[in-house]
């Protein structure tokens, strides 16, 4: 555990404030949830609940059997990080933060399909996109009204483009992950 040297009181409710800079820094907004934890030596943690954390196994075989069928990269999300990669090397996404720009399209609510390399989004923060990929598919997964993350489909550079059939794909995984967190 990493000490802030913030120090809050707890009100006569029971409450305590995160403050405005930890909020932000984790991406903490008004109605997210939290899970608690205590540890042996007394301490509170609060972690950012993410609900299709708990599909990550599902996730990833799920993922996995998307790429083997396409060939093309499959990327699954939470609404903070990547949770599973297939066709593509680990280290460049699992567990790494989502752009702010996939956050807004996650949003939006709807599916974007891009095959303009000038109109590609940065997936996370540090990504360098010059000749990386022919085209991007991204789909938000929606359980009970809420958005909860990403299916994402990418071809590499030099491949063909990807299409209305990869696009129904992404869409398909989406709802299908969606279904299994109500």
């Amino acid at each position: 555990m990493k000490a802030t040297g913030i120090v809050r009181r707890i009100d006569d409710l029971g409450r305590v404030v995160i403050p405005k800079e930890i909020r932000k820094t984790l991406r903490i907004r008004e109605g997210d949830p939290l899970e608690i934890f205590t540890d042996r030596d007394g301490g509170v943690i609060l972690k950012k609940y993410s609900p299709i954390e708990e599909l990550s196994d599902f996730s990833k075989e799920y993922a996995e059997s998307l790429q083997q069928a396409i060939g093309n990269i499959v990327l699954i999300s939470d609404k903070d990080a990547f949770i599973s990669v297939c066709g593509i090397s680990k280290k460049e996404y699992l567990d790494k933060k989502i752009s702010p720009e996939l956050e807004k399209v996650l949003e939006n609510r709807k599916t974007l399909c891009i095959t303009n390399p000038e109109e590609f989004l940065p997936l996370c923060g540090d990504e360098n996109l010059e000749n990386k990929y022919s085209s991007q598919i991204i789909s938000p997964i929606i359980a009970e009204g809420d958005t909860i993350g990403s299916v994402i489909i990418l071809s590499k550079e030099g491949e063909d483009k990807l299409g209305i059939v990869e696009q129904k794909l992404a869409e398909t995984a989406a709802s299908f992950l969606g279904k299994q967190m109500e």
